[in-house]
């Protein structure tokens, strides 16, 4: 039994299933038995105004039920993918500005705590549980002048897929998502222009550069409900299994298993993104790399293509028909077959109609992945003007 109550109704015993009301952008976390009256404040401070309690896995009773007459069964709500990706979309780019304020705030010594932060990565969490395919999508999008802060946000998404498909609890995932989405924080403190430098460093800068890991640490430890597992993906994830990496030169099962998984998605990020002195490749190029990077964990690696697809969601792909397509949906049956959104005509070099195409039905089949620039594709702003309205459901 289920039943939406104020935020003045709950109680400790019960547990919250969701939040269905507050005054915040970004959605609190959902799940969690209220233990003590300090909780109920802290939602309280936190803008809540209305939650939806599971009698089912509370320690208090459910209260009665009223009989009601019998009448038509109400029709369950259905979001389309135009929906799901339209409010991903909106969780995304608000995701974007909040990580702007956190990021000037930590570097600022302004930040009290680490609450927005704390809500952005379980807001994260729960569209990645709501609806995976819609916000991963939005990780291939790319705007090449937000790369530090779309970086950590997609980097937190990928985390959050990747921990949730390997079994772990929500709590763990909590602490792995928000730890990536800080392990970069210290990059606020590096001067821009080596940030931004298109030529080769000198040792000198490649030091400073890794020291945003121990200026990243010095931000964060300073919190005390910072966890150790988040303190430690922000530690360590720049360190390699082979010994190749920063700032400690740790090796093999020395190295935690999230940090691990960080690195993973940490360089698939950076492969995929169009930074200052790189050029970005395919998602299916840069998994390739990954299974031939010996400071990664191979394992795994394997785990992590296994779980997001040879050519994941929200790559761009050439079809054998001339048609340029999003991948919106993979096929766990045959992961060279997803479901794509074609809306590119190659041999006509123009833009055409939004049409899905479900690849495991289609005599159609992918070429190969591309990037939007080999096509002068603007993806970003065609994604947010044009596709996320036009698609079909």
């Amino acid at each position: 039994m289920r039943k939406h109550l104020s935020i003045d109704e709950l109680a400790p015993g019960m547990f919250v299933s969701q939040v269905i009301e507050q005054t915040g952008k970004i959605r609190v976390k959902t799940g969690g038995l209220v233990k003590t009256p300090q909780v109920i404040a802290q939602l309280r401070d936190r803008g809540i105004l209305k939650v939806e309690v599971d009698y089912t896995r509370s320690t208090v009773p459910a209260p009665a039920e009223p009989v009601k007459p019998a009448g038509p069964k109400d029709k369950a709500k259905v979001v389309s993918g135009q929906q799901a990706i339209s409010q991903a979309d909106t969780l995304y780019q608000q995701a974007v500005s909040l990580q702007s304020s956190l990021v000037r705030s930590l570097s600022q010594g302004a930040a009290e705590d680490l609450r927005d932060a704390e809500t952005l990565s379980q807001s994260i969490i729960d569209s990645v549980f709501d609806n995976q395919d819609a916000i991963c999508c939005l990780t291939l999008i790319k705007d090449a002048d937000e790369y530090i802060l779309e970086h950590a946000i997609n980097c937190s998404i990928l985390m959050a897929v990747f921990a949730a498909k390997l079994g772990f609890d929500r709590d763990t995932i909590d602490s792995a998502c928000l730890g990536t989405l800080l392990m970069d924080v210290g990059m606020s403190l590096v001067p821009t222009e080596l940030r931004q430098q298109t030529t080769p460093l000198s040792s000198d800068d490649k030091a400073v550069i890794e020291s945003h890991v121990d200026q990243g640490v010095a931000l964060v430890e300073q919190y005390p409900d910072i966890s150790d597992l988040a303190l430690t993906i922000v530690a360590q994830h720049h360190e390699r299994v082979d010994g190749s990496g920063y700032p400690r030169q740790l090796q093999g099962e020395a190295i935690s298993e999230f940090a691990r998984m960080a690195a993973i998605v940490d360089t698939y990020d950076a492969m995929v993104s169009n930074r200052p002195h790189q050029q970005s490749v395919a998602p299916a190029v840069a998994l390739k790399r990954l299974t031939k990077n010996t400071g990664l964990d191979q394992t795994l690696v394997s785990q992590f293509i296994k779980i997001i697809g040879v050519h994941p969601v929200g790559s761009l792909v050439q079809l054998t028909s001339g048609k340029l397509g999003i991948v919106v949906s993979t096929n766990s049956a045959d992961l060279l077959k997803p479901v794509v959104m074609v809306f590119y005509s190659v041999n006509g070099g123009h833009y055409s109609e939004i049409k899905k195409i479900d690849l495991s039905v289609s005599n159609d089949e992918i070429v190969s992945g591309v990037r939007p620039g080999d096509f002068n594709i603007d993806l970003p702003k065609f994604f947010r003007d044009v596709f996320v309205h036009q698609m079909p459901g």
